[in-house]
Parts: structure tokens; sequence; C-alpha cells
């Protein structure tokens, strides 16, 4: 069953992780999302020491609101990365991965988002630049390693197309997690991430059961950068292409809007506007 979801980071507070999870839980139901997708931080609200005892206390919590766990993400893969220069961060997001595999099957969660390098970061202009075969070669050895932890917890990480200059395209994706032979890899398709440079309908199609989550964005090809950026049905996504190709696919899961950056002012209007426009696109009520 398709999930109606909403990221944590979607919402005041989620960022910075300052926000609660339970407020975060309380929101995304009274806007009418039958899932969310949390986030994990260094600290904070859902950091990498939670333990099992906390991550059964939200479960409650959620139960409680009518809102599944569906999926978590980090941005931590943005200070150190499996494919990083320094041998000390490749160490230290490893060790984080596999903290973060244990949280999410606490949670109940079935799929993690993982990002496992940067040729370069866009939105860090002092980052180095790595090439990208050597990213390759070492996200694949970190990753291997971390393979037999998250088939044991039974959590899938999703490999996510973001502006990293690396998977680059829906064959290469595919090539890219196929070489693991393991359940435990997948693709994480981000809708607008894909855009600037190709069709996200080609992409679910292409990668197929490798689909282990999707993220529901919008974005204006004549923007071209992280401007572009809208709300869902504002921008350029064929949404009908691309519903039926999750249909054409047999995903089944959560659909999470990742709605950033928030509206400067009531950014919880936002979240309504998300949740309607998600209704229309999933054909849950007559689109006036």
């Amino acid at each position: 069953m398709l999930l109606k979801s909403l990221n944590y980071w979607s919402l005041p507070g989620g960022l910075d992780g300052s926000l609660p999870v339970e407020a975060a839980l309380e929101t995304a139901a009274r806007h009418g999302f039958e899932a969310i997708e949390l986030c994990i931080g260094e600290a904070g609200a859902l950091g990498l020491e939670t333990d099992e005892a906390r991550c059964r206390a939200i479960l409650a919590h959620a139960q409680k609101c009518g809102v599944q766990v569906a999926s978590v993400a980090s941005g931590l893969y943005w200070s150190y990365a499996l494919g990083s220069d320094v041998p000390e961060d490749r160490a230290r997001a490893g060790a984080a991965l596999e903290k973060m595999i244990r949280i999410t099957s606490w949670l109940g969660a079935k799929t993690l988002l993982t990002i496992p390098g940067a040729v370069d970061i866009f939105f860090q202009p002092n980052s180095s630049v790595i090439a990208y075969d050597t990213v390759w070669d070492r996200a694949a050895e970190g990753l291997a390693r971390v393979l037999p932890s998250a088939q044991d917890c039974g959590v899938v990480l999703g490999i996510e197309n973001v502006w990293n200059k690396f998977l680059l395209s829906p064959l290469e994706m595919a090539r890219f997690i196929d070489g693991f032979g393991s359940p435990a890899i997948g693709a994480y398709v981000d809708v607008a991430n894909v855009l600037p440079f190709g069709y996200p309908e080609q992409w679910l199609r292409i990668l197929g059961p490798r689909v282990a989550g999707i993220h529901f964005k919008d974005f204006r090809r004549a923007v071209g950068t992280i401007e572009g950026f809208v709300d869902l049905l504002e921008g350029d996504v064929d949404w009908p292409a691309v519903m039926a190709a999750i249909t054409e696919i047999g995903y089944s899961g959560p659909l999470a809007a990742e709605m950033i950056p928030l509206y400067r002012y009531f950014p919880e209007v936002r979240i309504a506007n998300t949740s309607t426009a998600m209704d229309a696109i999933l054909g849950r009520h007559q689109n006036n």
C-alpha cells in the first residue's frame, strides 16, 4: 500500500533536530499523513546515541497518533562519508551507518536513505573535489562492510539520487546496486532531483524492483538551481507519468514529501498544501 508520508525536515525545527519527535508525529497526523520519515542527526531529537527504549517510546506515540514510521533519513553523510578523502571520516561514516541501521530497525522502518559519497558538494564550495571512480570504489567498499548488519536487521539501504555528481543515470545506479548482490541495498528515487538531467518516470521504470523509497518534491527546470524547488504541482514533474511508473513497477511503500526550505512565515501552511497536493496526485479526492 502506498503511504502518504512526510519527511521530518519539512517541519519547523526539523533541520536542526530541535523539534521533538512526538510533536512531529502529531503534526503529520493533524495534516492527514499516514506516515513519517524520521531523520537522524549527530544529536538532537533523534541522535546517533538513541537507544532501543527511546525508539519503543516513539513507536508507542506513533501508534497513538495513527502514524507509521515508514522510513529514516540522515544528513550526516554531508559531513563525513564513505567516499571521503579522509580515512578517519570514512571510518566515522561506517560507524555512524551501523548505528543508523540499528535505530532504523528499532523504529520498525524498512528503508534507510543513504548517500555513500560525493564527487563534490555544491553547497559546501570549500569542500574538495574527489575523482568519480574513487568515490565509487570507496563507497562500494564501505557499503559492503555494513550490508551484513542491514540484512540482519531487515533494513534496506536506499541509495538516493542527490546533487552529488555521482550515479547520474538510472542505468549506472542499477549497476552500482546490482554489484552488491544483496537484498539489503536498493534505490531511493527523488523525483525532483532528477529533473535537471532526466525524467523520474524513466528512473523508476529502469530501477524497477530495486526502488526502496521515493521522495516527492517538485522543481522548475527553467530555474535550474536550488532555487528551483517549489511546492508540489507547481513545477515540471509529470505527476501522472510518475504515478503510472510507480504502479507499473509494483512499488508499495512510503511516498515521503520532503519540503525544504520552509515558508518564511506560517510554515505549517506548506504542510497543509503538501497534504492537499498529495491527495490529488494519489487520486484520493477530486482535483478541482
